[in-house]
C-alpha cells in the first residue's frame, strides 16, 4: 500500500506545482512579455538614466522584419561582419564580403549569404552548428554612411537544396567563388546603427591585394 501510495504521489506531484515559463529566446516585445531588449540592458538602462531614451528607440527603430529601406540598403552592401557563439557562449567574429548584394533577402523574414571556400576551419558554421544565434551588422562607409544590424537564428543549407525554393539566386563565375552552401537567417531583430561614429571611407581604386595567410603567423618549418 504504501509503494501504491508513493507512486500515485510522484506521479501526481509536478501537476499540482506550478509552472514556469519558459525562458525568452528572443529580445523583441510579445504581449507576453511587453518589455523590449534584454534584462541586461534594462537593468544598466535604470542604473545610468538612459530607460526613457532606449524606450524610444525600442519603439521607433527596432524592428522584427526587414522594411522596403532595409532590404534595399542589404541590397547594396559588399560585406558585412557576423558574430556567432558555440554552446558555451564562445564568441567570434568574422568578414564576410562579395559583389554588391551577395547577401540576399529572401523575404521580409529572412536572408541568405553563400559560405565561400576558406581555410577549412568553419568556425563560423561550426558555432551556428551548436548555437544558431547569429548578429550581422552592415556598415556604409560612403554614400550612405549608417549601419543596419540584423539578430536572427541561422541554418545551414545546400546550395541545390535553397536554389530549389529560390532559383534567382545568381551563381558566381570564378569557381572558387561558388557556394556549395548557404546561411539562412530568420530575421529576429533589425535596427539602425546611427551615422554619427562611423567615418567616411572612400575607395583608392587599387586592384584587389592577394591573399597572405602569412601576414601575422609565418608558416612553421618542420625538422628532420
Amino acid at each position: 500500500m504504501v509503494r501504491w501510495i508513493l507512486l500515485v504521489l510522484t506521479r501526481a506531484l509536478p501537476l499540482l506545482l506550478p509552472r514556469t515559463a519558459a525562458p525568452r529566446t528572443d529580445r523583441l516585445a510579445t504581449p507576453a512579455c511587453p518589455l523590449v531588449g534584454s534584462a541586461g540592458e534594462r537593468t544598466l538602462q535604470q542604473r545610468y538614466g538612459t530607460g526613457d531614451r532606449a524606450r524610444r528607440f525600442y519603439d521607433t527603430q527596432v524592428l522584427d522584419h526587414l522594411n522596403d529601406a532595409m532590404r534595399a540598403f542589404v541590397a547594396r552592401q559588399e560585406f558585412m561582419f557576423l558574430a556567432t557563439s558555440d554552446a558555451r557562449g564562445n564568441c567570434d567574429s568574422t568578414f564576410r564580403a562579395g559583389p554588391p548584394g551577395f547577401v540576399h533577402v529572401l523575404d521580409d523574414h529572412r536572408l541568405a549569404w553563400p559560405d565561400y571556400r576558406g581555410n577549412g576551419v568553419m568556425a563560423s558554421l561550426g558555432n551556428i552548428s551548436e548555437n544558431p544565434r547569429v548578429g550581422l551588422l552592415f556598415l556604409d562607409f560612403g554614400a550612405d554612411g549608417v549601419g543596419l544590424h540584423v539578430n536572427g537564428a541561422a541554418t545551414i543549407v545546400d546550395d541545390a537544396d535553397l536554389r530549389a525554393d529560390h532559383p534567382d539566386l545568381p551563381v558566381e563565375a570564378a569557381p572558387t567563388r561558388r557556394a556549395t552552401r548557404w546561411v539562412v537567417a530568420d530575421v529576429h531583430e533589425a535596427y539602425i546603427h546611427c551615422s554619427k561614429f562611423i567615418p567616411r571611407l572612400r575607395s583608392d581604386g587599387s586592384a584587389p591585394r592577394r591573399g597572405r595567410s602569412d601576414y601575422f603567423v609565418r608558416p612553421r618549418t618542420t625538422s628532420r
